[in-house]
């Protein structure tokens, strides 16, 4: 699929909801911008010198009572209206998936109906175009903010709670979110993507991220397996079919298949999966990984090289 990434931007809508958000936020720039010329054109007037004076009276009951009441439940009609179109909020969707935000970073859970068995992604959402998906949206620690402008609006996530928003794309493509309310250091690099397949790619995809990881059959990958359990990265990631149990970390059973790493901070591939493992506090203090420093050359690159290959 051609996976055009779209702005971080709300002026962009790929979706109905975002669409409306959208025409309601031009609607109140163009009001604003004809208000600002109407009061700047009363204010060229006011100055000159020989106009007519208007009476107090005007003054308050026009410009301070009628003025702003006209305008103001004209503007709240119409947001209400429109408002209206948005997509009903419900649980009922045929596709819900878990979101779990975490300091810095995002937990994605579907469920397969059939199995029962989960996938876990981590900063990264996948999505049929065209078909509503419910998001249940909570967090572990404090409160932060899912919000992917160009398909809905913004949803706080508090803890002990579960939020719900629907997401309907309308457009294949991917669709860079953000972290919308501030939790922490890392707050502005909590990113993540949605992507949007067709009806025909998402089910190829899910099919793909059910499996478990599949066995390396290069001695290089079989290497890098290994590097993955003597140094003990099982203690905080899962890889299914290798070491599983811990939630402490993203899942990694398929991070080769992930288009970023770190939250949305660096483009996934061998180099920079080797970078992130051997420098994590550098890249991103304040992360709950440790930078394994002295690891290897050896190693670090067959570690990084074997989680490449899990697609």
């Amino acid at each position: 699929m051609n996976r055009a990434t779209w702005l971080q931007s709300a002026l962009h809508p790929a979706g109905p909801d975002a669409r409306i958000l959208s025409e309601l936020g031009w609607l109140m720039f163009g009001g604003g911008t004809l208000i600002f010329l109407f009061v700047m054109t009363l204010l060229l007037l006011s100055l000159r010198r020989n106009g007519r004076p208007v009476s107090t009276l005007l003054w308050v009951a026009g410009g301070g009572v009628a003025f702003p009441l006209i305008v103001l439940s004209a503007l709240l009609m119409l947001s209400i209206w429109r408002s209206a179109g948005l997509t009903a909020q419900s649980s009922q969707q045929g596709l819900i998936v878990s979101v779990t935000a975490k300091m810095w970073w995002w937990e994605v859970r579907y469920r397969d109906a059939k199995s029962g068995r989960e996938i876990v992604l981590a900063n990264e959402l996948h999505v049929p175009v065209g078909q509503p998906v419910y998001l249940g949206l909570t967090t572990s620690d404090v409160i932060h903010s899912f919000w992917v402008p160009a398909l809905a609006g913004k949803v706080d996530m508090v803890p002990g709670r579960v939020h719900g928003l629907t997401l309907r794309a309308s457009t294949p493509g991917v669709y860079r979110g953000q972290c919308a309310e501030y939790c922490g250091l890392q707050h502005a690099r909590m990113a993540f993507h949605v992507v949007a397949h067709s009806p025909e790619g998402y089910a190829a995809w899910f099919a793909r991220q059910i499996e478990p990881a599949a066995a390396p059959a290069d001695p290089a990958l079989e290497r890098g397996r290994q590097a993955f359990v003597d140094q003990r990265c099982s203690s905080c990631h899962t890889i299914r079919g290798v070491a599983e149990g811990s939630r402490l970390g993203p899942d990694l059973t398929h991070v080769g298949s992930r288009l970023y790493i770190g939250a949305g901070m660096l483009q996934n591939h061998r180099g920079t999966l080797a970078g992130w493992i051997a420098d994590t506090q550098g890249i991103k203090p304040g992360a709950r990984m440790p930078s394994f420093d002295k690891m290897d050359g050896a190693t670090l690159h067959a570690l990084a090289a074997y989680l490449e290959s899990l697609k």
